[in-house]
């Protein structure tokens, strides 16, 4: 077999409550009925299941989904698992995880790899838009404070593989061994601007009546450059963040404001980006929902 073409995590890294998953707590409970019916009726017909988004997207949480699989499945060496890689572009439609196997052997994990796919990839998704519209500017991942603190990690990964050169927590950045970025050093080499978007600052204020004055403007971002620059601090580097979005960041980007980088918060959260999961096989043979057969990927890469 050929050597994969990327690293992925290892599973024990996500510290999954494994027996929990694995004995459908955290699953749909149709799936769990379903797969005791077929343990009761000792029948376990072998199927190929097909998982693909619908929207265009960078594929996250595939190694977390993985490793559900490889962790909580009653037995990984009866599957047969082939998968894309976390960060990778994907098109509507387009298979980014086959699983073949006994289906009673993984039948309670889809409500969970499903899941963490839809999270990771709407969070990695949105982190590498920002990245584009800001390059080469650089951008911080900033939306800890809104979301549940357990949603830290995964995230941060996500954020991380997207693009994003550094996250605000511990937690976000564990996954690859770092820690959080430090907003305050051992010396001042940057000042941040996170002006509410309610307020004004006073700097703008003579200048006011051609722009919106709220928030960061860039207005703001120069007065402060120049001020700096004045005092002889041109070295210092001007951080911004506070409602960027990446329409925000472009016209400030069209603009030539002189930011040096962006932090982005809760912006990284929005939107859809659900997966699905299909039996397309059954024993070998096409079994699939109208519209919705099988269909075979060349990009994806067996999972050992």
């Amino acid at each position: 077999m050929a050597r994969p073409r990327k690293q992925r995590l290892d599973p024990s890294i996500f510290h999954l409550p494994a027996d929990k998953m694995r004995e459908g707590y955290y699953s749909d409970k149709y799936f769990v009925r379903a797969r005791d019916l077929l343990r009761r009726a000792r029948h376990r017909p072998r199927v190929t299941m097909q998982v693909f988004g619908k929207s265009h997207a960078y594929l996250g949480g595939i190694d977390e989904a993985i490793a559900i699989l490889k962790l909580c499945a009653e037995s990984w060496d009866e599957l047969v698992v082939h998968a894309l890689y976390d960060g990778e572009e994907i098109q509507p439609w387009e298979t980014v995880l086959l699983i073949e196997g006994p289906y009673d052997a993984f039948a309670v994990l889809e409500t969970l790899y499903l899941g963490v796919l839809a999270r990771r990839t709407r969070v990695g998704t949105n982190t590498r838009l920002v990245v584009q519209a800001a390059k080469p500017k650089e951008v911080m991942f900033f939306p800890a404070r809104h979301d549940h603190w357990l949603v830290q990690t995964g995230d941060g990964y996500a954020a991380h593989i997207a693009g994003a050169i550094g996250v605000s927590t511990d937690a976000q950045a564990s996954w690859w061994g770092s820690e959080g970025v430090r907003a305050l050093g051992d010396q001042l080499y940057g000042v941040r601007l996170d002006t509410s978007e309610t307020l004004v600052d006073r700097s703008v204020i003579p200048q006011m009546g051609t722009f919106r004055p709220t928030g960061v403007n860039p207005q703001l971002v120069w007065n402060v450059r120049r001020a700096l620059d004045a005092e002889g601090f041109t070295h210092v580097k001007i951080v911004v963040s506070g409602g960027f979005t990446v329409e925000k960041i472009r016209n400030f980007e069209e603009q030539a404001v002189p930011v040096d980088v962006y932090g982005v918060g809760s912006s990284l959260f929005q939107g859809r980006f659900d997966f699905t999961a299909d039996v397309v096989m059954l024993e070998g043979k096409p079994r699939a929902k109208v519209g919705r057969s099988y269909r075979p990927n060349p990009r994806l890469e067996r999972v050992e």
